[in-house]
């Protein structure tokens, strides 16, 4: 009786796994199908959703518009609810748990086979950036109550069109910032500060659970620590 009882058990919970394997929905193949699926997990704020492949922000929004790395269509379903939570969670608690699960999950796509590797600070730039890192530490205590971690602080010789950038944590990397040697090249140490404190406050909001973006709460706070509240600025020469 124990063995004919253990068998129908057995059978029985072989069968649920073969229903549920059959049951799993399949993964979305494009943005279309992807903003679908969030929509069905209770999805309500967006209404157009853009595919990309920009490793350094995976999943960003603003208004209507959300914008998801493509190795999110292949992602399970409790990462397209963290995807969902991030968006519309009611507390910064929620939407930081949500991101870290978020961010918890190794992408791939057709671009990139692994991690995406970084550009490291060239060694005749190394006192620049001990430098920027120095300032780190002191616009932290001055405006943030020390309340940010400590990030690296790197000098690219890549980046040509921005001054900065602010890059969340991965599981494969650790959150940094990079500074445009042009940037330093071009404007001088004033205005790099001034960059340096904006990504600043891209980290704030990456650590308090907040979209990285420019909308209010980034606008608040720009103008909280006396930088200029915009995307964009007119840097002088």
């Amino acid at each position: 009786m124990f063995r004919s009882l253990t068998s129908l058990l057995r059978r029985r919970f072989d069968a649920a796994q073969l229903t549920l394997e059959f049951d799993a929905p399949r993964a979305p193949r494009d943005a279309r199908e992807l903003l679908d699926r969030l929509r069905a997990l209770g999805l309500t704020r967006i209404s157009n959703c853009e595919l990309t492949r920009n490793r350094n922000v995976m999943v960003s929004f603003r208004g209507p518009e959300l914008r998801v790395h493509e190795g999110y269509l292949a992602a399970p379903s409790d990462v397209h609810r963290a995807i969902v939570t991030f968006i519309q969670g009611r507390t910064g608690g929620e939407r930081a748990h949500a991101r870290r699960r978020i961010v918890s999950y190794t992408v791939h796509s057709a671009a990139s086979d692994g991690p995406a590797r970084r550009e490291r600070t060239r060694a005749e730039d190394e006192p620049f950036a001990a430098k920027l890192t120095e300032w780190h530490a002191r616009y932290n205590a001055e405006y943030f109550g020390a309340s940010l971690k400590p990030v690296p602080v790197r000098v690219s010789r890549r980046m040509k069109s921005r001054l900065g950038h602010y890059t969340a944590a991965t599981k494969d990397n650790s959150a940094e910032i990079a500074i445009s040697w042009r940037h330093l090249r071009r404007h001088g140490w004033t205005e790099v500060l001034h960059t340096l404190l904006h990504e600043m406050v891209h980290q704030w909001q990456d650590e308090s659970g907040l979209t990285i973006d420019h909308g209010a709460r980034f606008r608040a706070k720009a103008r909280e620590v006396g930088i200029e509240a915009a995307a964009k600025r007119a840097v002088r020469h």
